[in-house]
């Protein structure tokens, strides 16, 4: 089984009413095989305080049970090396066996950190337009140096720091790229 690369993603939503507009679009991209929906709980919690979860994936049991299985692997080995490798598969192929790779017991903590009349979303996303452009990556040689996604905070928060780093050189220090001589 092939996995592109996995997002983990938590949301919060004042309105607790969902109008089918983020289900629609997430079928969008799974039609066109830009993602695919590992696992999602979503919690609603009414005005008193009655809970509604929602437990949604695009795999079948045995992907979940592969999937689970990979990601114990991973977590086994780096914990004790190849025997964690292959108890941590163990572990996590019966975590899997639902059919959903996040437990269940994850939505009661998101029920107990949302105030009433308000819903929360975890989200696993598979990237599956990836996974070609990580193959002839592979194939040209190239091994991944870095990883990150960049969010528009994090840009404004580069912006923040260069406008702190730029004061005082507006402050009459020698150099002031206005004037620097090239």
């Amino acid at each position: 089984m092939t996995i592109g690369p996995v997002q983990l993603l938590m949301f919060g939503f004042e309105d607790a009413e969902f109008k089918g507009e983020i289900r629609s679009e997430l079928q969008r991209l799974r039609e066109l095989d830009i993602v695919r929906l590992v696992d999602l709980i979503v919690v609603r919690k009414d005005a008193d305080g009655n809970v509604d979860v929602v437990h949604r994936s695009d795999l079948s049991v045995e992907e979940a049970e592969q999937v689970g299985a990979l990601a114990g692997a991973l977590i086994g080995f780096g914990m004790d090396g190849d025997e964690g490798a292959e108890s941590g598969a163990e572990l996590g192929a019966a975590a899997g066996s639902d059919g959903h790779v996040l437990d269940d017991d994850q939505a009661w903590y998101i029920v107990d950190a949302i105030p009433n009349g308000t819903a929360a979303a975890v989200a696993l996303i598979e990237h599956r337009w990836a996974i070609p452009l990580r193959e002839a990556i592979a194939r040209g040689g190239g091994v991944p140096l870095a990883d990150a996604w960049i969010h528009p905070r994090d840009l404004v928060a580069i912006g923040l720091a260069a406008a702190e780093q730029r004061e005082p050189a507006a402050a009459g220090s020698e150099f002031s790229p206005s004037t620097k001589e090239v």
